[in-house]
């Protein structure tokens, strides 16, 4: 896709493919481009491969960016600002994370302000695994997980390991034994564990007390939890939100004084701004906030414009942000069960995930295919020349195929039968999703059996 290799490049550079999030797109902008200059009729891509979500975002962000208080910055003055953020960016994040926390639950907390989650990911990546080429330290997760840790780590030459979870014929993800979690902690010796609350892929739950366990073991080794709690609140259960900041020392003895925990924030799917790129590492551990603004040091400030349209939520109070996920939760609930049932009624053979958190639902069609199937031979089906007509107009489906999910030590990879769904079109176009992807699918193992 990429062309050849060129010596002139580094080995990174030549080795490099695009994300399996944006792979579909970047394949499918150039048939676009390719049959509009041959005059064919338009053809649409519903892209559900990336979490880019069509919602509108929050009104408050929406009302700063179109009127801003700053004189500074309306008159034209933009300067550099702190490296960690102006104070109220930071207390936004740390107000959303207050606002989801029982009553008596109040942890010190220490924020810096990065580009989106995936900033936050790397300082962290950066401040607890070991040096880079090197075994030692690795990042501890639970396969399948969102593939740009895997992506970040490989970047920044950090290892990463995993523990496993699978997807059975009933669309159920297992829940990571406490035991499990254990022996990998002996036997890798990491520097952190990231758990994802709100998974990312898998929609998976994580139970409060499963992460209470998660952060003892920490606390009993000496090392860092991470929860990427970008979906903070988008879950479909009766259960409490979960959160690495709801455990107290009635929990896990001493583990308000020991300063071990990280959160990763983001604006980018609880507030529909995934295009402001604004996000935050939370941590209890002052000394970890200070090291992780002064690596940060090197690329300046995060942006003072974004910031201040973040610090728009300044004012707004734990009801009001409670509120404003509850609507949230409430559509992708609805939506999330229609899609599962129609995807259980129009292909009973496939495998489906019923989520109860994120926005998020993956498709495994194991059952469906022989071993030499790739998914990611599929999804470039799809983007490269599948097509499907509803009501006259031409269509084609934009999914992420799941092998980058997986980091995989040993054995095949899970991901080769597997793709991830977002919830992130418009209402209207995730409606037809189910029968866009089964046409497609029929259309597409038609022709390979005929080649």
């Amino acid at each position: 896709m990429l062309g050849n290799p060129d010596k002139k490049f580094s080995n990174f550079f030549n080795g490099v493919k695009p994300s399996g999030l944006r792979l579909a797109q970047t394949v499918f902008e150039k048939r676009a481009q390719k049959e509009l200059k041959e005059g064919k009729r338009p053809i649409e891509a519903v892209n559900v491969a990336i979490g880019s979500v069509s919602l509108k975002t929050h009104p408050k962000l929406l009302e700063r960016f179109l009127n801003p208080t700053n004189e500074e910055l309306i008159n034209g003055i933009w300067r550099y600002g702190e490296t960690p953020g102006t104070q109220k960016a930071n207390e936004v994040f740390i107000k959303i994370i207050r606002a989801f926390l029982p009553d008596g639950v109040n942890p010190k907390l220490y924020s810096i302000i990065q580009d989106g989650g995936s900033g936050a990911m790397r300082t962290a990546i950066l401040g607890l695994c070991g040096d880079a080429g090197k075994d030692d330290r690795p990042l501890l997760v639970m396969n399948p997980t969102y593939t740009n840790y895997k992506a970040v780590a490989d970047e920044l030459g950090r290892r990463i390991v995993a523990v496993e979870r699978a997807l059975d014929r009933s669309g159920n993800f297992n829940h990571v034994a406490v035991e499990k979690i254990e022996e990998a902690v002996k036997k890798y010796k990491p520097g952190a564990l990231l758990i994802i609350p709100y998974d990312n892929p898998s929609g998976q739950l994580m139970r409060q007390k499963t992460i209470n366990e998660y952060v003892r073991i920490c606390l009993e080794n000496d090392m860092f939890i991470i929860s990427d709690e970008a979906y903070r609140g988008l879950y479909y259960t009766d259960d409490e939100p979960p959160s690495v900041w709801r455990v107290t020392n009635k929990d896990v003895p001493g583990v308000e004084e020991a300063g071990i925990r990280i959160s990763i924030e983001s604006l980018s799917k609880t507030f529909n701004s995934c295009g402001l790129r604004m996000g935050a590492l939370v941590t209890d551990n002052e000394a970890f906030r200070d090291r992780a603004s002064a690596a940060n040091t090197t690329y300046l400030c995060p942006s003072i414009i974004d910031q201040h349209i973040v610090e728009g939520l300044y004012d707004e109070s734990y009801e009001d942000i409670r509120g404003w996920v509850a609507s949230l939760r409430d559509y992708y609930k609805d939506l999330l069960e229609h899609m599962y049932d129609e995807f259980k009624k129009r292909m009973p053979k496939a495998i489906v995930s019923k989520p109860e958190a994120s926005i998020y639902m993956v498709l495994d069609l194991r059952e469906m295919v022989d071993d030499s199937f790739e998914a990611e031979d599929f999804v470039m089906y799809c983007a490269r020349e599948g097509e499907v007509e509803i009501d006259g107009k031409r269509y084609t489906l934009l999914v992420s195929p799941m092998w980058g999910f997986y980091n995989v030590i040993e054995g095949r990879n899970p991901g080769h039968t597997q793709v991830r769904i977002a919830c992130v079109e418009p209402e209207d176009k995730m409606r037809i999703v189910p029968e866009l992807f089964s046409r497609l699918f029929e259309e597409y193992l038609s022709k390979r059996d005929k080649r």
